[in-house]
């Protein structure tokens, strides 16, 4: 195989860390599996796709060692593209590489499929289905993960997409779930359901509770259940910052906090925002799914894929909301969350309102009072704080 330097890689622009890296050995086994899987063929164009490449390794890996052009990608985190983009940059590779959504384009005439296997089977499901409707009849789709997250139930939701499935030898605590041979049956239900878009609809679930439809698609946070972090924060709500003008949901997930907002809050306009492609699906749908001609919803919520707040001018909005994620990938890390509240505090007017969710044993109080501004404790339960920060005014001091 030709040379190729995974040591070089970075996750910039996402967090950087001791403990968080760019690649896998995952990554690797992906790799090694699909040259096996080529058996010395020289791969036409466009013939090969990946799914869920973290930072780049798995694209820039396939165009270097195994002589892969024009690859499709689908990345569903912001962030990831970029680090692509910058890692391509960093190895001079120009260019045979596009990103799309998931769907007919990424798909159609793709004849192998490298997958990182994402954290829900709803999310399988969504990938292999779309493989095996749109792919070429000989596809084979390469989906490796490490061991302890990998389950039997992989198996079977790939098993409803492909006649045949198999699992490689496990290598550095990782294995590549095989498989190939579209099932008719699968592939033709598809198609009566779905549309050139995605490979299936959203699915939605009514909570008379909280008087609203979630919609999710499979890789969106709790998918079409509350989590229990957002009902907290959506429980303390209505208190909070209740003559602001607009407002932004920060890491929106389905668009419950977003839409609640809107619905109590007839002069709200409202910002959606979260990086991950799914999520904006999913509240885009959520929206949908709980508008009508008196609520306007889809008028007064802008949904954006953004990475944090970038597109958000300096001191522009009056309350923002977040439940912030307190993972990078599958490491716990609370980087991710001190980035958030950073930029939150940019876009915050001067002595705007940031209300904030968060696992109390994370004690992010500190953070919060020295990243945005004064802090107060508005709810605390078992498991869960609720805190409002004051965004700093000029020339208040900082702790």
């Amino acid at each position: 195989m030709p040379e190729f330097s995974f040591d070089a890689l970075r996750r910039f622009p996402d967090h950087e860390a001791p403990n968080l890296f760019a690649v896998d050995a995952t990554d690797r086994l992906l790799l090694d599996e699909a040259a096996a899987a080529l058996n010395g063929h020289v791969p036409t164009s466009g013939e090969i796709v990946v799914v869920g490449d973290a930072y780049g390794a798995l694209t820039l890996g396939a165009i270097a060692l195994l002589g892969a052009t024009d690859v499709r990608v689908h990345q569903d985190a912001a962030v990831g593209e970029r680090a692509l983009a910058a890692n391509a940059e960093r190895l001079g590779v120009d260019g045979g590489f596009r990103n799309l959504p998931l769907g007919e384009e990424l798909f159609t005439g793709a004849s192998l499929v490298l997958l990182q296997l994402p954290k829900h089977l709803e999310a399988l499901h969504e990938i292999a289905a779309a493989v095996a409707r749109w792919s070429a009849a000989d596809v084979r789709l390469l989906a490796g993960g490490r061991v302890k997250h990998l389950t039997p139930a992989m198996n079977e939701v790939l098993g409803r997409s492909f006649s045949t499935v198999t699992a490689s030898l496990a290598r550095q605590k990782s294995r590549v779930l095989r498989a190939s041979d579209p099932a008719t049956d699968a592939v033709e239900g598809e198609r009566e359901e779905g549309d050139s878009t995605a490979s299936t609809a959203l699915r939605t679930e009514h909570h008379a509770d909280i008087g609203l439809t979630i919609a999710a698609a499979g890789a969106a946070f709790a998918g079409t259940k509350l989590d229990i972090g957002t009902r907290f924060l959506l429980e303390a709500l209505p208190e909070i910052a209740p003559d602001a003008r607009t407002a932004v949901d920060l890491g929106c997930g389905t668009g419950v906090l977003a839409v609640s907002l809107a619905i109590a809050r007839p002069e709200l306009a409202v910002i959606a925002t979260d990086q991950s492609a799914a999520a904006v699906a999913s509240t885009t749908a959520t929206i949908a799914a709980n508008d009508d001609a008196d609520r306007r919803l889809a008028e007064r919520i802008t949904v954006l894929r953004d990475d944090g707040l970038s597109m958000q001018p300096d001191a522009s909005v009056d309350l923002i909301v977040l439940n912030p994620p307190f993972h990078s990938g599958t490491t716990v890390h609370t980087g991710v969350a001190h980035d958030l509240f950073a930029e939150a505090a940019r876009v915050l007017q001067p002595g705007g309102t940031l209300a904030v969710v968060w696992n109390s044993h994370l004690g992010y109080r500190a953070a919060l009072e020295r990243l945005v501004g004064p802090t107060t404790q508005f709810a605390r339960n078992q498991k869960f704080t609720v805190t409002v920060s004051r965004a700093r005014v000029a020339g208040e001091p900082r702790p």
